[in-house]
């Protein structure tokens, strides 16, 4: 079995690795011994219902298992090349073709092991045709028992998944010798409690499992433990910032809440009433509320957000909403404006803009408390910026936003409450795993009479037609995006430009029309030009790229064109179709698709309104790791856990871990100093973060 090996030495070590392999390997992520455990096989080949090559017979579909004795490419007289093997096995001999495939006489060599699945028919003899086919072994690997389940493992350059498997085969014993002897995250109680493996169990399972069945529970219980380590995580960050902070208790005084929301012109939602309670719940507790407020497009979050900055302000204290943009600010700042003319509360805008003496200003009555309601950009969190009196945060955008900013702001007052608002919907399991340390609320109701968006698909054969509905529409008063996937034309890229089809349009098809071009190459301040003139409706057509994508509100705008729409993500397009829509017309979102069935993301998207049945789609097709496209900074990895099926595991993780911590708040017991360590080790800079050591 070899001497114990330590999870922490470098993998160069192992046997059959060295210095080469070990480089090749590091591009996987793996390292150290304990990396290559944790390797986890991305799919799995299943050897154990394998025929034996001698009781195949024509009309059977099997799955056989032999070493290539013979190869070569045979030509036909229909000119289609045959590539063929014939494999053996103790019992016999059966030859393989794979018709129009002659390249895999490159790929499968003499002395390979292959298990092949698929039809066998008569075809001057026995034959398979495959319909998958997998290398289990070259010439010179460790030899493998037939009738398991192999896994397949993720590859790279210079190492491929046999070669691997070889590596974890060789030295699995040893390796989970070194595992057993570590103290498991998660106590074995709480493992007995759910059914878990032990990590030697489940590790062991992961590589060498007896059937799929183990395989899958190997995953499960690995998932859970890295889903376990990152909710206490949070549970820690909730108990630091909330539960072990004194925060404000306010008081129920309805001065001004009760007055707004009789002089509202509308009625709230079931959903926006359900939520003002959870909000309301929180800000009468004497401790801060760090609460995530989701909704889609439409859904009523700002109306909801007025609500708690009142319920603050009848309380004699100050309530600060910060937004990413100045557009965007300025926004909010006339909405609010408009919404509380009949109440007697002070509204500040704080933007970057300011002349020297305005913003002296401004500072003065933020000082003071003269300033009751203070909306703003970045520009909140500056060093001279004071507030007397602050009682709430609001922080629209938080995907906009980092840990740091927001502690920043609520730094600003003596623990204000806070709650951070998106227009970004995510399903659950990527809420509680992006932002676990806030309490989640959502709005996922509409308010009636709001029509949905129409969204059509059609090909780039029909824009003539697309371009001419954008005319009727404008020239019934009305405004319209287009949005391009690239600024420039590229070689690279098949697909229209922004600046190319500006050109074309301005020039030819809407020469008549205000149109204007908008991407974020631009500098700030030309962006914001362009921006408030489609606001004011001086311009009719808006070419863009996606910096259109969240935040602008232009009720008067009904149509969006989306050109390229393959290469945007389904939430890229809902975030784009959610700039229409806005208004009492009805709008429409027509997409244009290179020619040939759409792609299944744009038949998702085009189904439904509802963002976030969206955003589960986009789970399910693209998986956590490009769900926001590139990887964003401070994303947890999760090399066993998958969002979108293990829901009630995440779920009973965040229990679990709350039930920990509400017992062992900084997890001083010694039966707790394995997950301690596991916390520091996989997550000290978002421990810095949260302040919680």
């Amino acid at each position: 079995m070899g001497k114990p090996e330590s999870l922490d030495r470098p993998v160069q070590y192992l046997k059959g690795v060295g210095p080469r392999r070990a480089e090749a390997l590091g591009k996987l992520g793996i390292h150290t011994v304990r990396d290559l455990l944790r390797h986890a096989p991305h799919r799995y080949v299943d050897a154990t219902t394998v025929t034996p090559i001698a009781k195949l017979a024509p009309g059977m579909e099997a799955t056989a298992i032999g070493e290539v004795v013979s190869k070569g490419v045979i030509p036909t007289r229909r000119r289609l090349r045959v590539f063929q093997a014939v494999i053996r096995d103790a019992t016999g001999l059966i030859e393989c073709a794979w018709p129009g495939q002659p390249f895999l006489d490159r790929a499968v060599r003499k002395g390979d092991t292959l298990l092949v699945s698929g039809p066998v028919r008569f075809f001057h003899g026995r034959q398979i045709q495959p319909r998958e086919f997998t290398i289990l072994a070259r010439t010179g690997d460790v030899a493998e028992e037939q009738g398991t389940v192999f896994p397949v493992y993720p590859a790279t350059a210079g190492l491929t998944h046999r070669q691997i498997r070889n590596i974890v085969r060789q030295n699995l014993d040893t390796l989970l010798t070194a595992a057993g002897a570590e103290e498991s995250v998660v106590p074995e109680t709480l493992q007995r409690e759910l059914n878990l493996a032990s990590p030697r169990q489940a590790l062991e399972w992961l590589h060498r499992p007896p059937s799929l069945a183990h395989a899958e529970e190997a995953r499960r219980s690995l998932a859970f433990e890295e889903l376990f380590v990152l909710q206490v995580l949070y549970a820690r960050a909730r108990y630091e910032n909330r539960d072990k902070r004194q925060g404000i208790a306010f008081e129920r005084k309805n001065t001004l809440v009760r007055a707004f929301a009789e002089a509202l012109p509308f009625r709230l939602t079931a959903a926006q009433k359900k939520v003002l309670s959870e909000i309301s719940a929180d800000m009468l507790q004497p401790r801060p509320m760090n609460r995530l407020l989701q909704g889609d497009v439409g859904s009523g979050k700002t109306v909801v957000a007025l609500f708690a900055m009142l319920r603050a302000i009848e309380n004699d204290y100050q309530a600060a909403l910060m937004a990413p943009t100045e557009l965007l600010a300025e926004q909010h700042h006339g909405t609010v404006t408009r919404l509380l003319r009949d109440l007697s509360v002070q509204v500040e805008l704080l933007r970057g803009g300011l002349r020297n003496s305005e913003r002296r200003a401004a500072l003065e009555r933020l000082a003071s408390a003269q300033a009751q309601l203070v909306i703003g950009t970045h520009a909140l969190i500056q060093e001279d910026v004071g507030f007397q009196r602050l009682g709430l945060v609001i922080i629209d955008e938080q995907h906009r936003f980092g840990v740091r900013q927001r502690l920043r702001l609520r730094r600003a007052g003596a623990d204000p409450d806070v709650l951070v608002m998106s227009a970004t919907p995510i399903p659950r399991s990527l809420a509680l795993t992006l932002y676990g340390d806030l309490d989640i609320s959502v709005l996922d109701e509409l308010p009636p009479g709001r029509q949905p968006v129409k969204t059509v698909l059609r090909s780039e054969s029909a824009r003539p037609r697309v371009l001419e509905f954008v005319r009727e529409q404008v020239s019934a008063g009305r405004q319209a995006y287009i949005v391009y996937p690239v600024i420039q034309e590229s070689e690279a890229l098949d697909v229209r430009s922004a600046t190319e089809a500006y050109e074309h349009l301005s020039r030819d098809l809407f020469s008549d029309l205000e149109i204007a071009l908008i991407h974020g190459r631009m500098p700030a301040d030309e962006k914001d030009d362009v921006m408030r003139r489609f606001v004011s409706g001086r311009i009719a057509v808006l070419v863009s790229t996606t910096v259109i994508e969240v935040g602008i509100d232009v009720p008067n705008a009904t149509v969006m064109v989306i050109e390229g729409a393959e290469r945007f993500g389904l939430s890229q397009l809902h975030q784009l179709r959610g700039r229409v829509g806005r208004g009492a017309e009805q709008s429409y979102c027509l997409v244009l698709h290179s020619g040939g069935a759409p792609p299944q993301r744009l038949l998702v998207f085009a189904s439904t309104n509802d963002g976030f049945e969206i955003a589960r789609a986009d789970l399910r097709l693209r998986g956590f790791g490009d769900f926001f496209g590139a990887r964003q900074h401070g994303l947890p990895e999760f090399h066993f856990a998958d969002l979108d099926r293990d829901v009630a595991l995440l779920e009973t993780a965040r229990d679990t871990a709350a039930r920990i911590i509400a017992e062992d708040p900084t997890l001083a017991h010694p039966r707790q100093a394995a997950l301690a360590r596991a916390l520091r080790s996989e997550y000290r800079e978002r421990l810095r973060l949260y302040d919680v050591g």
